[in-house]
């Protein structure tokens, strides 16, 4: 069993590939968008708080410079943005301007460049809130400065971009789907009116074309497709006239064979031991010739298709019993098959039977039993024999044409004719037949057919 991709069906395959191309796609364009605009915001959010955080070290700086400065007066009138805090080191004492904030808040990376006398910024998160600091050192008072500025509204823009990124990329996948389905569709319709075609053309059905199409790459494809059908049928129809011909034209020079070899055979008292076996020779070989037209000019008709569905209705059981009685078998053999009515060509119907009795006297070990059954709506006739029964592999083998084995199962006349004989009958009266195993162990042949039912 397998799984994975390959498990999938054409169709299921293209939704996937585009679905896949057009996510890969989307989502390197949203991370690629949302990197850049990250990038650019933080870039311009960082120089807004780096200016302002100046700005307002400059205006402490000043005011410290001036004797008897009130450092909280100082902070509370720098102006700060709302949401900013100052924290600023002065005479060795830390001040700020929010009661809930000291030197513990200023990370220690950035203590540490103002402590040797450089400009320090740090974007760090605290109680799960990202904010951004900026030291500056005030070497003219001996203090540091330092500044705090919330990026939370930075973050919740961020998040909605990427939300409305996201959303995108999964609409952008929705819409390589729907195109992947489309495609295949164009692609798999035109595959499935092959397909349809061809196995109406394999059911027997030779004068079915593909339809015209006015796609320019599909053109060659319907050209060649009906060119290659039309080529068939040609030599299907000369092989069947050549062969109905050749069994016609036959049949006159065999006639005057057997009516030469008829006459021989009345008087076959008057010839010598030996040459009244070879007269039996020749009289055996003649039946079996005369059987092998009578079997190629019928195989020829149903190749031409001459063959009509027949639509007169049969009583399946008198016809059986009656085609018993004519192989030398007692009617009463049959066993079921009361009030059973086909539509069937009586002729040819007998002959298909008659086929299935000889070959199981012939080759099968004789013939054991014949059993009418129903089953839904179709009727089975199953044919049993005495023989060794015919292996699996040989089960379908043996309703071919001269298909004749290693044990001769093949035929009825011993030409490999008899039961693909059968097997064209059957398909003609819309039925079929197989081959399966007799409960004695032997060959069982089941004839379906569909049955009439007032």
């Amino acid at each position: 069993m397998r799984f994975g991709v390959h498990a999938l069906g054409l169709r299921h395959r293209l939704v996937l590939a585009f679905a896949v191309v057009a996510l890969l796609v989307s989502a390197v364009f949203a991370i690629s968008t949302y990197l850049l605009a990250r990038g650019y915001l933080l870039a311009q959010r960082e120089n807004v708080v780096q200016h302002q955080t100046f700005a307002d070290a400059a205006y402490v700086q000043r005011r410290l410079s001036s004797a008897g400065a009130d450092v909280s007066a100082v902070l509370t009138a720098a102006g700060t943005p709302a949401g900013h805090s100052i924290i600023l080191r002065w005479r060795d004492q830390w001040y700020a301007s929010a009661l809930d904030e000291g030197r513990d808040a200023v990370p220690r990376g950035v203590l540490e460049e103002i402590a040797n006398g450089r400009p320090a910024s740090q974007r760090f998160r605290s109680d799960d809130e990202a904010y951004m600091v900026v030291g500056v050192p005030l070497p003219s008072v001996n203090g540091q400065f330092y500044e705090i500025a919330p990026l939370s509204e930075l973050d919740g823009n961020l998040r909605l971009l990427s939300g409305i990124l996201m959303g995108g990329a999964a609409l952008a996948t929705a819409a390589g789907a729907g195109l992947g389905l489309w495609a295949s569709r164009s692609v798999v319709t035109p595959l499935n009116r092959v397909a349809v075609t061809a196995a109406s053309i394999a059911g027997g059905d030779l004068d079915t074309r593909l339809p015209a199409t006015e796609d320019p790459e599909l053109a060659t494809i319907v050209g060649s497709f009906n060119s290659m059908v039309d080529t068939l049928q040609q030599r299907i129809n000369r092989d069947a006239r050549l062969a109905a011909d050749v069994s016609h034209e036959l049949r006159s020079p065999l006639t005057t064979l057997v009516g030469s070899v008829d006459l021989l055979n009345a008087r076959r008292d008057e010839l010598p031991e030996r040459s009244q076996r070879a007269l039996d020779l020749v009289t055996a070989d003649l039946q079996r010739f005369r059987r092998l037209l009578d079997d190629l000019l019928e195989l020829a008709r149903s190749d031409g298709g001459l063959d009509q569905r027949p639509s007169t209705t049969v009583d399946l059981g008198e016809l059986l019993r009656q085609v018993l009685g004519e192989a030398g078998r007692e009617p009463a053999m049959l066993r079921g098959g009361t009030d059973v009515v086909v539509k069937a060509d009586k002729p040819r119907l007998g002959r298909l039977f008659r086929n299935l009795f000889e070959n199981a006297e012939t080759h099968g070990g004789g013939l054991t039993a014949v059993e009418v059954a129903r089953v839904d709506e179709d009727v089975l006739v199953l044919v049993d024999d005495a023989g060794p029964g015919i292996p699996p592999h040989d089960r379908e083998r043996v309703f071919e044409r001269f298909a004749t084995g290693a044990t001769k199962r093949g035929s009825s006349s011993g030409t490999g004719l008899g039961l693909a004989l059968v097997a064209e009958t059957v398909a003609i009266h819309g039925g079929a037949v197989w081959c399966s195993v007799a409960p004695t162990g032997g060959a069982r042949f089941v004839v379906r057919l569909p049955e009439v039912r007032s």
